[in-house]
């Protein structure tokens, strides 16, 4: 498939002020507060996201994959930026990041969608959880050189409206990201930069490097960030610094994910994981009924004592949870 690379065509937007970089503290912050600088700047930065324990060993596990890695053909990632997929069958420290109760709390309120169907004539509810997406460890290096500023939700296909404000029923992003520092990360050694508000943009409004504003995180920070706002990860112009990211991102039940994690994944390295871990990855329904094996829970692929057989959604009841 060929792809079309086109210069915006020359027209004035309309840009309100970009707002600041909300930051809150992590054992402290809500998801509500998450929630609300989200919808406010598209990004928001916690300190103390996640304890340095577990960032050091998910370094430690993935460091000879991310070593092994192969320069990228093509503009979008520099020469010197190193890569490692799949990070939650290289290191069980991984799986803490990703279970981050902050970042599963936000996720659900985020992406969690809730409708009711006719069935005959009750009407039944499904709940369809978010699950993950992708994850992948990010080293870039002295001299990388910055990533082009881009959308993540471009994989969906989504083409927004410019809006004032952010939907209360908070249905406009298809996912959510959640960056985590291994490394000090800077303005100088290649931090994640951002368009604050650009979430809120219409799908023909280009990006404009003058109004980025920089992520810069001290190990165990975290950036949320919505698949909605312009990013990307900035040039290195040091001589001797990593900038180290786990980056790790949720989307909608119901959508493809960005990684095919059944692929991803051996059979034997999911059956070891906690069932928590397995459900994310897409081992679970999003109901009313889509993702079945057999006609039963996917998981049953995994362990053959799920039960079968069976209807998942049969609540006549608004889920109290969503």
């Amino acid at each position: 498939m060929a792809t079309i690379t086109e210069t915006p065509k020359t027209q004035t937007y309309k840009v309100k002020p970009t707002p600041p970089i909300p930051v809150v503290d992590g054992p402290t912050t809500t998801p509500e507060e998450v929630v609300e600088a989200l919808k406010v700047a598209g990004g928001c930065i916690v300190r103390r996201a996640v304890p340095v324990e577990i960032v050091d060993q998910v370094e430690k596990d993935i460091r000879p994959a991310l070593d092994q890695d192969t320069p990228w053909v093509g503009s979008f990632f520099p020469a010197n930026t190193k890569r490692c997929y799949g990070v939650l069958g290289k290191s069980d420290a991984a799986c803490e990041v990703v279970l981050n109760p902050l970042f599963q709390a936000v996720a659900s309120m985020l992406l969690t969608d809730a409708n009711w169907f006719w069935e005959g004539t009750e009407k039944r509810w499904a709940v369809s959880k978010p699950q993950l997406m992708n994850t992948t460890v990010f080293s870039i290096g002295p001299g990388a050189t910055a990533q082009p500023l881009h959308r993540d939700d471009g994989i969906h296909h989504r083409i927004p409206k410019a809006i004032d404000s952010y939907p209360a029923d908070l249905k406009r992003d298809t996912s959510l990201g959640f960056l985590v520092a291994g490394k000090k990360a800077t303005k100088e050694n290649g931090a994640t930069r951002f368009i604050p508000g650009s979430h809120l943009w219409a799908h023909e409004q280009p990006p404009d490097e003058s109004l980025c504003q920089y992520a810069e995180l001290e190990k165990g920070d975290a950036f949320f960030m919505l698949s909605g706002v312009f990013h990307g990860g900035s040039a290195n112009h040091t001589t001797d610094e990593e900038r180290l990211i786990f980056a790790n991102f949720m989307t909608r039940g119901w959508l493809r994910q960005e990684e095919n994690q059944y692929l991803t994944y051996e059979k034997e390295v999911m059956q070891r994981l906690p069932v928590e871990i397995q459900k994310l990855v897409g081992y679970s329904l999003s109901e009313p009924f889509l993702g079945w094996v057999n006609a039963a829970d996917p998981r049953i692929v995994l362990d053959p004592n799920v039960e079968r057989n069976m209807d998942i959604f049969s609540s006549s009841e608004i889920p109290v949870d969503v």
